[in-house]
């Protein structure tokens, strides 16, 4: 495999896929991305009836990228590390319990209920299926994609109180979501029944040892920052925590996404800052990781739209993903109730916080690639298209009217306070 070429062709088609969202569509760059890909795969297709080279050619590259291990071994820990540098540390702090509630319990009550209206739902329309491998799709479509909800969310307009318990969620349900993912996998590829105290473990190992090793690091690339001052060297300094930190944490078998987020927060928290970094410094850092930010993003945008490459096209399992929609929704929004109306006076929410939190958790790359991590025999062609199609109206529909609802909300509050 040519690495080298499949990243530059990565790079050059979201340069010229973003160039085009920026001087014509004028969308927030996930969204545009993405849209323009889906476009020009569905033209892709069109042109394939009177000459299939170019669809062969291009199937034949998707087919070389193992989404799966680039997203979530690879880019995830780069993208959470920016996402979580740039994120309220205070107001994360104030919001930190109804955000554990969101991240655990809301998400392992979504898994139950999507794995179960789902084995009903396939079951009417002739798609019948094991239950366990609906408990499957429920686990990975359950978590909110802290990339898609990054790179939205900063567009919409939402009253950050509530900005930071969505992105708060959506930084820390990935450890929780691949818990319950990898139980449930167990258990469905017939490897031996699952002991409590082997969930207990996993959780243990990949969620506690995973912040406690981001706080590690954090902690050493502080020092390493307060005792100098050249911004060429700091900037290195937290590409190489990122780096050396996701491959350790692999190692060690615990969850290197929520290393990068802690570590992230720690290098990001206010405080730290101003006592490692100077002025110079912050502003390189700052510009370096939106940059790595921003690429990354263009190039995952650009990979989920080719993802329509290797679909199986069933019109059943299309079906399947248009009714999955509601469901995933509905389920999000009951999964929420608990923790919202446990918190809301306490916290001082804002009006409709549920509303907000279901149509906001948007849901993206870390989805699709847990999909395409199940065997044939899970369904892995059905439930592939089904959250494909599930994660295609979050990211354009939801991401695209997110801002508005907020807006009609807000407004309607106003009127009738006054």
């Amino acid at each position: 495999m040519d690495y080298y070429l499949i990243l530059t062709a990565l790079v050059t088609l979201a340069a010229v896929f973003g160039y085009i969202n920026v001087r014509f569509l004028k969308l927030p760059n996930t969204i545009g991305l993405m849209l323009i890909t889906i476009v020009y795969t569905l033209a892709v297709f069109g042109l394939s009836y009177f000459d299939d080279t170019l669809l062969q050619t291009e199937i034949e590259f998707i087919r070389q990228i193992d989404f799966k291990d680039l997203l979530l071994d690879h880019m995830l820990s780069f993208l959470l590390f920016a996402g979580a540098m740039h994120t309220n540390f205070q107001q994360l702090k104030v919001q930190r319990w109804p955000i554990l509630l969101f991240s655990t319990l809301g998400v392992v009550v979504s898994t139950f209920l999507v794995g179960i209206a789902m084995y009903f739902v396939l079951g009417l329309i002739g798609l019948e299926t094991n239950f366990i491998y609906c408990l499957l799709f429920g686990a990975l479509i359950s978590p909110t994609d802290p990339i898609a909800v990054l790179g939205i969310l900063k567009k919409a307009g939402v009253p950050k109180k509530l900005e930071t318990k969505i992105v708060g969620e959506s930084l820390f349900n990935d450890g929780v979501g691949v818990v319950v993912f990898l139980t449930i996998y167990q258990i469905a590829s017939g490897s031996g029944s699952v002991e409590i105290s082997e969930i207990a473990k996993l959780f243990g190992v990949e969620v506690i040892g995973g912040i406690a090793f981001g706080l590690l690091l954090g902690w050493l690339t502080y020092r390493m920052l307060k005792s100098i001052d050249d911004f060429d060297i700091e900037v290195i300094i937290t590409l190489a925590m990122v780096m050396g930190g996701t491959i350790l944490a692999q190692k060690l078998h615990i969850s290197a996404p929520l290393a990068m987020v802690t570590a992230g927060l720690v290098v990001g928290n206010d405080t730290i800052r101003s006592n490692a970094m100077s002025d110079t410094t912050e502003l390189y850092v700052d510009k370096f990781w939106e940059l790595i930010d921003i690429l990354l993003n263009a190039i995952l945008f650009v990979l989920i739209g080719m993802e329509m490459l290797v679909l199986v096209y069933d019109k059943n399992y299309f079906l399947a993903g248009a009714l999955a929609i509601p469901i995933v929704l509905a389920c999000r929004y009951v999964s929420l109730l608990l923790p919202v109306n446990l918190f809301k006076k306490k916290l001082d929410f804002v009006p409709k916080t549920n509303t907000i939190m279901t149509w906001g958790g948007l849901r993206g790359g870390i989805s699709i690639a847990l999909a395409l991590g199940l065997s044939q025999d899970m369904n892995r062609d059905m439930f592939l298209v089904i959250t494909y199609v599930v994660v295609v109206f979050s990211i354009l529909v939801q991401g695209l009217t997110i801002g508005n609802l907020v807006k009609k909300i807000q407004a309607k509050n106003k009127s009738a306070s006054s």
